[in-house]
């Protein structure tokens, strides 16, 4: 099992910076890639970035590249979502999860989730 828990949501406005923190326990997962997820009300749950844990691969939505960036720190089994230049439209539960797959956006292939942190992002 891998134990997952996200913290650093919060309310911020337009144009300003949150760092989201998802700290890793259990069993060994170096060889796991870690996403993060976002979901607003009333919509689906949506990609934002993963890291593959070992090589450091990160591929980003479209809708936060060049906003965000996903980061790990080994020693400290943790990753990091820094997202900057936030909009209202990133308001949402964000979502730290883990699969043993290599490479994948697609929700359903991860096994392993956070209980989620709010971020809110006022005009």
């Amino acid at each position: 099992q891998v134990q997952l828990v996200e913290s650093g949501g919060g309310l911020v406005q337009a144009g300003g910076s949150l760092r989201l923190s998802c700290a890793a326990s259990g069993r060994t997962f170096r060889s796991y890639t870690m996403g993060w997820f976002r979901q607003a009300p009333g919509k689906e749950r949506e990609f934002v970035t993963y890291i593959n844990w070992s090589d450091g691969r990160t591929v980003y939505a479209d809708s936060v590249k060049g906003r965000f960036t996903i980061s790990r720190d080994n020693a400290k089994n943790t990753v990091y979502l820094h997202m900057n230049s936030l909009k209202p439209e990133d308001t949402a539960s964000y979502y730290c999860a883990a699969t043993d797959r290599l490479y994948t956006s697609r929700a359903f292939e991860y096994n392993y989730w956070g209980q989620g942190t709010q971020v809110t992002v006022s005009s």
